[in-house]
Order: structure tokens, then sequence, then C-alpha cells
């Protein structure tokens, strides 16, 4: 007989397994990242690890679909909202507060190695296409409510402001003293500068 699966408790092993392999891919990178290290992390036997994920690079890129599936729900949890400029400068400080973990700089440089991996470059394109699907509306709001500049299609404001995260997020895995607790500040001021009418 079929041994009964609790959704709940296979989703909780499978997180703590995601978060274990985010930590070892951001101290050791992908590459020398093994799955047995990753099975120490989590606590767990190799058998139970591809039971849940077949290969590591499987995993990597589970970790990557969740990312982009917290910020679709993000997006989705601001419906109702009517001041797209505050949504949009909310998101900013959503995307810091994730920036917050001290893995992210190391976790960025490991995915960053594998950009030329097809399947990684495609989880990174959606994950983009998620961001951007989801500013750009409240760009346009915000135009549209005047409180934004219009100079610019919403489409490209709401690129500009991705450039600014994005080069935010390359400081923080390149530069060693760019300190994300310090930064944050500048970070919303760049993009309430940028959107300023």
């Amino acid at each position: 007989m079929a041994r009964t699966v609790d959704p709940e408790r296979h989703e909780a092993r499978r997180l703590v397994i995601i978060d274990a392999a985010l930590t070892r891919f951001a101290a050791d990178g992908y590459e020398r990242a093994t799955t047995a290290a990753i099975c120490r992390e989590a606590g767990i036997s190799s058998g139970t690890f591809f039971h849940y994920f077949p290969t590591k690079l499987g995993l990597l890129l589970a970790i990557l679909d969740l990312g982009t599936a917290e910020t679709r729900d993000w997006f989705a949890a601001q419906e109702g909202r009517d001041d797209g400029a505050r949504v949009v400068l909310d998101y900013v400080e959503h995307a810091a507060e994730d920036f917050a973990d001290p893995r992210l700089p190391g976790f960025v440089r490991a995915v960053g190695a594998l950009m030329g991996v097809p399947e990684v470059a495609h989880a990174l394109a959606r994950d983009d296409d998620a961001v951007r699907s989801g500013l750009t509306p409240w760009v346009g709001r915000a135009q549209r409510a005047g409180g934004v500049r219009d100079d610019l299609s919403a489409g490209r404001l709401a690129e500009w402001v991705l450039a600014i995260v994005d080069g935010y997020v390359g400081r923080l895995a390149s530069a060693p003293g760019f300190d994300q607790a310090s930064e944050q500040t500048m970070l919303s001021d760049a993009v309430r500068r940028l959107m300023r009418p």
C-alpha cells in the first residue's frame, strides 16, 4: 500500500533542503557545494535529498523559482491599493529586506557563474519578467494619478527602477564594503528621485 504524504510536512522538508542549499551555495559556490554538504546542512540523508530534487541543478532552479513565485505573490497581494507610487517604493523596500540575508552576495555570485546554463538563464528571465510585469502596471497607475514622472513610458520607467535595484544587488555581490544595512536608505532614495515628476 502506498504511503500517504502529508503535503504540509512535504513542503516543510522541501524548504529545509532549499534553505540548506542556499547556505552551501552562498558559502561554497555552486560547483564546490556538494549534495553531501547540502544534506549535512539540512540534516537529511542523500536518499531524502534525491526524493525531493533529482539533481543539484534542479535544487538551484527550485530556489530561483521560489523567489519568482514570492515576487508574483507579493504583487498579487497589493491589489486593491490605490497609490501606485507607494506600491513601487514598497516593492523596492521589500526587495531590500530580502537582500538583508547575509547569504545573498554569495548566492548571487554562485548563480552568476551559471548564467551560461540555459535552464538558469530561463529561470532568471522568468524572475525578471515577474518583477517587470509586477512593477509596470503600478508605475502606470502612478503616472495616471500624477504621482511620478510621465516623460517616460511606464515600461521604460519600470526598467530603470529594475536597473537601480539590479545594480544594488550587483554591488552587494561584488563589493565587500557595500553594506546592505547602511545602503538601503540610499536605494529607496535613488528610486524616489528617479520617479519624481
